[in-house]
């Protein structure tokens, strides 16, 4: 199974997402700050990162790029409840993408 790290600042999003991957079996580790995110890529060593964009005073696309400056070859799969992002230049370095608004689930990438 995969080991997974979720990069959220709403516990309640970081819970949903980790109950359901742990019943998986995934391992998984969860930051709710972009400052914890180098140190938890050092130490848990992931096999995949689901990012939200809108961390509360980080900007995701900064965080999407430091992601892929330390490893080009991580997936990062976006999670957000916005879909405005999807025509911006800078989300050709991400993986794959999740929109989640109300009870609609769209996924690409």
């Amino acid at each position: 199974m995969a080991r997974i790290l979720i990069v959220d600042d709403q516990p309640h999003m970081r819970d949903l997402f980790s109950g359901e991957l742990i019943d998986e079996g995934h391992t998984v580790e969860c930051v709710g700050d972009a400052a914890s995110v180098g140190t938890c890529l050092d130490s848990f060593r992931p096999d995949i990162v689901l990012l939200d964009l809108y961390l509360k005073g980080f900007n995701g696309w900064e965080v999407l790029r430091d992601l892929k400056m330390r490893n080009p070859h991580l997936p990062v799969l976006i999670v957000t409840a916005y879909d405005s992002f999807m025509d911006d230049p800078r989300v050709s370095q991400e993986d794959g993408y999740i929109v989640c608004a109300g009870q609609h689930t769209d996924q690409e990438g």
